[in-house]
């Protein structure tokens, strides 16, 4: 239970560290550079964690999935950016994947 709790806040901090990459505008606004650094900082001291318990092939697919996932709708939610059917497929997918991943690893039950 605990690794599940390091695996959120590596998801987290990457996408709150990603969605700050955007708003730097290229590393030109010095508060969302912070965030980034330490956004990313806290993402990886978090993904360690979780990869001293389980295997770095399920982590990473699960980690960088949800990630994919979040950025992408928050990126539509924040930026505007578009969501088409080719990327709302696509977010699926990646979502069945990660169920799928979770649901019948047994390095993860």
């Amino acid at each position: 239970m605990q690794s599940l709790f390091w695996l959120s806040i590596a998801v987290i901090a990457e996408v709150f560290a990603t969605l700050a990459l955007k708003a730097s505008d290229g590393f030109t606004k010095i508060y969302p550079v912070f965030i980034v650094i330490i956004g990313y900082s806290i993402a990886f001291i978090a993904l360690a964690k979780v990869l001293q318990a389980f295997p770095v092939a399920m982590i990473y697919a699960i980690w960088s999935g949800l990630g994919i996932t979040l950025v992408a709708v928050a990126g539509w939610f924040f930026f505007g950016e578009k969501l088409g059917v080719t990327e709302i497929l696509g977010i699926f997918l990646i979502i069945v994947g990660i169920v799928i991943l979770k649901g019948f690893s047994s390095d993860l039950n």
